[in-house]
C-alpha cells in the first residue's frame, strides 16, 4: 500500500517509526514495532555502557527478524564522547537496521556508519540543520515539529511548514515528525512531501510501552491543550506534560532561576524514573500535542494496523474528492 524511498531505505512496510524515548523504548517495545512492519529505535544513552546495550540489542534480535534502529544522542547533557563512539561501534557490529542521531552534527560518525552500509537519519528542527545533514552525506532527515514530545528546538515552527519546506528544499527523503498519531496524519505528512512519519506519543499508549497505567491513562484523557513547553531558559526546550511540576518550572524560568535551582527542582522528576516514583501531577514527562488524538490504549500491532487502515479511508475519501 505504501512505498517511499524510506520503506525501500530501511526495509519495513509502512512509513513508520517509532522515535527513541528514554528508558521507555526497550528490546520488547522496539521489536513489536519491527513485527508490525515498520522500524523503532533504542535510545542508546538510556544505557550506562556499551556491553548492556549490546544486551538490549541481543534481546531484541531475539524477538524479531525486522529491522531494529538505534539512536545516538548528542544533545548536550547526553553526548559522552568515547562513549557515543563506543555504542556506535556496538550497533555496528549488531548489524542495526538503521542509526538516528540527534543534537550537534554527525560529521565524525558518518564514514564509520557509510562503511558499514547501515542507513543514517539524522533529526533536526529546522530546515537549515537538515541542509547541513543532508550536505555531509546522511541518508533521510527527520525534521521535528514544534507540536512533538520531549526536545523540540527553538524555532516554534510548526510540522504543517517544516516538512513542506523540508520536502521542498532537500533531495533526500524527509520523515516527519510531531503531531502524527493517526492515519490521516500520516497521509497529510506524505501529502506535504515527506516519506515517512516519526511517532512517539501514540505508542506511549501501547500494551507494550513500560510506563505506569497511569500515565497511559493520562495520554488517553488529555487533550492538545495538556502540554507545555519547559527548560527554555536551559536552550533545550521541551514538550512536556502540562502539570503542577511543569507549571513550577516555567514560573522559576519566568523569575529568572539558575540553571542550578531548575536542574535541582526537576531533578528526579524527568523521564521514566520520575514516572515511576511521583504521582501524575508531579512528574515531568514528555509528551507530544496529539495526546488529544489518542483515544485508546492497544497492543502496537493494533497501532500500526489502525493507522494504515485510517490512511486508506483518508485516500479513498480524497480520491473520490478529485474525480468529482
Amino acid at each position: 500500500m505504501f512505498t517511499t524511498r524510506i520503506t525501500k531505505l530501511l526495509n519495513i512496510r509502512y512509513p513508520i517509526l517509532m522515535g527513541a524515548m528514554h528508558h521507555i523504548t526497550e528490546a520488547h517495545m522496539v521489536a513489536s514495532v519491527a513485527n508490525a512492519g515498520c522500524i523503532g529505535f533504542i535510545p542508546a544513552a538510556s544505557f550506562s555502557g556499551p556491553q548492556h546495550l549490546r544486551q538490549e540489542l541481543e534481546k531484541a534480535r531475539g524477538l524479531t527478524d525486522g529491522p531494529i534502529g538505534l539512536n545516538i544522542s548528542m544533545l548536550p547533557g547526553a553526548d559522552s564522547g568515547a562513549l557515543t563512539d563506543e555504542f556506535v561501534e556496538v550497533g555496528i557490529e549488531a548489524g542495526v537496521g538503521a542509526f538516528e542521531t540527534a543534537g550537534r552534527s554527525p560529521d565524525h560518525l558518518i564514514d564509520r556508519i557509510k562503511k558499514a552500509h547501515i542507513p543514517l537519519i539524522h533529526k533536526v528542527p529546522r530546515v537549515r540543520y537538515a541542509l547541513r545533514a543532508e550536505s555531509l552525506g546522511v541518508d533521510a532527515v527527520t525534521i521535528l515539529g514544534f507540536e512533538g514530545g520531549g526536545f523540540v528546538g527553538a524555532g516554534d515552527v510548526g510540522s504543517f511548514v517544516l516538512v513542506n519546506r523540508a520536502a521542498r528544499s532537500l533531495s533526500i527523503p524527509v520523515i516527519a515528525g510531531g503531531g502524527v498519531a493517526d492515519g490521516e496524519g500520516l497521509v497529510a505528512m506524505l501529502g506535504l512531501g515527506a516519506e515517512g512519519v516519526l511517532m512517539g506519543t501514540r505508542f506511549m499508549a501501547s500494551r507494550e510501552a513500560t510506563i505506569p497505567d497511569r500515565l497511559k491513562q493520562w495520554i488517553v484523557d488529555a487533550n492538545e491543550n495538556d502540554t507545555t513547553v519547559i527548560f527554555k531558559s536551559l536552550g533545550t526546550p521541551v514538550r512536556s506534560i502540562r502539570n503542577e511540576a511543569a507549571l513550577k518550572v516555567s514560573s522559576m524560568e519566568a523569575d529568572g532561576a539558575t540553571m542550578a535551582q531548575i536542574l535541582s527542582f526537576a531533578g528526579e522528576r524527568v523521564g521514566a524514573h520520575g514516572v515511576r516514583t511521583f504521582p501524575t501531577d508531579e512528574v515531568l514527562f514528555s509528551v507530544g500535542q496529539d495526546v488529544g488524538l489518542i483515544e485508546n490504549v492497544k497492543t502496537i500491532r493494533e497501532i500500526v494496523d489502525d493507522i494504515v487502515h485510517e490512511a486508506g479511508k483518508v485516500l479513498g475519501r480524497l480520491n473520490s474528492i478529485i474525480g468529482r
